[in-house]
């Protein structure tokens, strides 16, 4: 059995980081070493954990020249055992299921070329299993089917559907997400890999880091990540892996902001991928962006939260408006 390390970034999160670290205790294969990389403004999370007897633990408290979530996993990375050969990486706010870790290892060892590993969150989509008759407005893959978002359909109302598999970018960016692979128990191979549920080798990170590009709250730089990673060996997802994602409200980003990330990294990572997309790639890519922002401004009606769709959506647009004159450049 391989050597494999645990990663945890994470930022005022003490309760949610105990819930994931209690589920990690009860795994059928235990992590050599778990290094949590804290990044929070108070004592509290260290607090917390000194509490605790958890085998393993190695606990780092960063100062502000190593916080935000790609900087503290290149910390975690510069402080792995050298003998470690896998690097599991989690989001503080996860649950896992039993055998999570032992799927993982599992998936490696049946794809040698595998440079990475997804698991699967099981508590955020309702999939059917029925081979009948697609119903219409749902999204079908692989003999499973869940009810297909307004986004998309109004998208494929202007002929801006994806034309690439789930975990695959179209040449004009905007793809499926890896949420749209179905609970099939099946191993599927991917290009992009989501942060807070992958796993890499180790060897993977004499060529790659994460990218200092993406700072703070850092939307999308698993997907800038697994796509440069995508381009040396293959990236698989384990829906066996299974694990749930239960979304914490604290640190996360004034939402003004996180429109405008929606947009900036968005394109930044559209980028890695297509460097010099043609015309009618970008065009489409433009088009989408504004299809999805006037759904969002449509969400002032619709959204309980009124006021932060309207923040959401007016980021989207000063996000986007920023490319004419100041686009992200490449670290």
């Amino acid at each position: 059995m391989r050597s494999f390390s645990l990663i945890i970034c994470t930022y005022q999160r003490p309760q949610a980081l105990v819930t994931l670290l209690k589920s990690v205790e009860k795994q059928r294969l235990y992590p050599d070493e778990i290094l949590v990389i804290d990044a929070s403004l108070d004592d509290q999370t260290a607090e917390v954990l000194n509490q605790k007897a958890i085998p393993k633990l190695k606990y780092f408290k960063v100062e502000e020249q190593d916080r935000g979530l790609t900087r503290q996993r290149n910390f975690g990375i510069e402080k792995l055992n050298p003998q470690s050969e896998i690097v599991c990486f989690l989001d503080d706010d996860v649950i896992l299921e039993p055998d999570y870790f032992e799927q993982i290892l599992r998936t490696f060892h049946e794809k040698p070329n595998a440079v990475g590993v997804g698991g699967y969150i099981t508590n955020e989509v309702a999939w059917e299993f029925d081979q009948n008759e697609p119903r219409k407005d749902w999204f079908v893959f692989d003999g499973y089917q869940r009810k297909e978002g307004s986004r998309f359909q109004l998208r494929a109302l202007f002929g801006l559907e994806p034309d690439a598999a789930p975990g695959f970018m179209p040449d004009f960016g905007h793809g499926r997400s890896i949420s749209f692979l179905p609970p099939s128990g099946k191993i599927y191979p991917v290009e992009q890999l989501m942060g807070g549920v992958a796993a890499y080798k180790t060897s993977l990170f004499k060529h790659l880091n994460f990218s200092n590009y993406f700072e703070g709250y850092s939307l999308y730089e698993d997907a800038d990540f697994s796509l440069r990673a995508s381009k040396l060996e293959s990236l698989w997802i384990n829906t066996k892996a299974r694990l749930e994602h239960h979304h914490n409200p604290a640190g996360r980003p004034d939402l003004f902001k996180y429109g405008k990330m929606v947009i900036r990294n968005g394109w930044y990572v559209w980028r890695v991928k297509y460097p010099s997309p043609n015309l009618k790639a970008r065009f489409k890519w433009n088009a989408t962006a504004l299809v999805l922002t006037m759904i969002r401004f449509s969400n002032v009606i619709t959204a309980e939260d009124k006021k932060g769709a309207f923040k959401e959506a007016a980021g989207r647009v000063a996000g986007w408006w920023s490319l004419l004159f100041n686009k992200p450049k490449r670290r």
